[in-house]
């Protein structure tokens, strides 16, 4: 059911406000913006990519409307932004609708490094590769050892196809040469059940979800999908520390506008996020929501989507993996 917010001028927005507007002259001469921005979510109310929206419109301090949008993995708010007209229409997307999108499915009706504008990051996070109790090892070396010899006796979970989860493990399995068997479910608390149930061996996992888990005693951590240590999973080691290298997968979650959007207001945009990102408050809550924030400009963003799509294009071109 669409949902839409109006997130109005706090106390200290006029000042914001007129901080906005003050490039006008580089936007074609006129104010930017005369009305409410209308910034696009691809998911619920209540998700990680919605709670994030609300949290930047808010201390973006001028009218935004955070619309939500949800449908086809996020991708069915990313074309709208694409396709938008108004020139205030702007979109909190996840790496998934920026990278590999088009690649998974051809039918995808937008190209994400043609029709969109990068503004900049906003987030990161790792994903932690956990196993089930009944897997014996003592680190990484080991673990990779055992998977080996297990082969396609041992199967992994996760919540669908095509997912950062599910491309993650099967570059791991290109890097290593495991072969453990994919079992896509239709989220992480299935996977979750799945390996507590003894259906499954393995699964790529949020640390937020993952953590519980581990200092539960219900799950073993192997290792990070970073290149290094993350204070989202405290003493955990990356999976490059034991001997994976060059393996790094994250998710993270980016501002985007449609692909007409002039240069100067990309850029005006993503300093005003990187201010807002810098705030200890706002640093705070991201954690809190399992992110590490990393910000950037529009070129950075441009430059990670580029390089995420050839990583996760050259997996899904291994793996013959498509969504019909």
């Amino acid at each position: 059911m669409l949902r839409r917010t109006a997130l109005l001028i706090a106390a200290s927005a006029a000042t914001l406000l007129a901080h906005a507007q003050q490039p006008a002259a580089k936007h074609g001469g006129e104010p930017w913006p005369t009305h409410p921005v209308r910034l696009l979510v691809g998911f619920p109310g209540g998700s990680s990519p919605d709670l994030t929206a609300r949290l930047l419109a808010k201390a973006l301090g001028q009218p935004v409307i955070v619309e939500n949008r949800p449908g086809a993995s996020g991708n069915i708010a990313t074309d709208m932004v694409a396709k938008s007209t108004d020139g205030h229409t702007l979109g909190l997307l996840i790496n998934g609708n920026l990278t590999i999108a088009k690649l998974l499915n051809p039918r995808t009706p937008y190209d994400p490094l043609k029709d969109l504008t990068p503004i900049s990051l906003i987030g990161s996070a790792p994903l932690v590769l956990v196993a089930s109790n009944s897997v014996a090892f003592k680190d990484v070396p080991g673990f990779l050892a055992s998977a080996r010899k297990a082969g396609d006796q041992w199967s992994y979970g996760s919540p669908g196809i095509g997912t950062v989860s599910h491309l993650g493990m099967e570059l791991l399995a290109m890097q290593t040469g495991i072969k453990a068997v994919h079992v896509p479910y239709p989220g992480n608390p299935q996977v979750i059940n799945g390996i507590l149930a003894g259906e499954l061996q393995l699964a790529l996992l949020p640390p937020g979800l993952a953590l519980p888990q581990i200092q539960a005693g219900r799950f073993k951590a192997v290792g990070l999908s970073s290149k290094g240590r993350s204070t989202l999973a405290p003493g955990v080691p990356s999976l490059a520390e034991g001997g994976v290298k060059d393996y790094q997968v994250e998710v993270w979650n980016a501002v985007a506008g449609p692909a007409d959007m002039p240069r100067e207001r990309a850029q005006h945009l993503a300093n005003l996020i990187n201010d807002i990102l810098r705030r200890p408050e706002i640093r705070e809550k991201m954690a809190a929501q399992g992110w590490q924030l990393i910000a950037g400009s529009p070129e950075a963003l441009r430059l990670r989507m580029q390089t995420d799509s050839e990583l996760m294009g050259s997996v899904i071109r291994a793996r013959n993996i498509s969504i019909d």
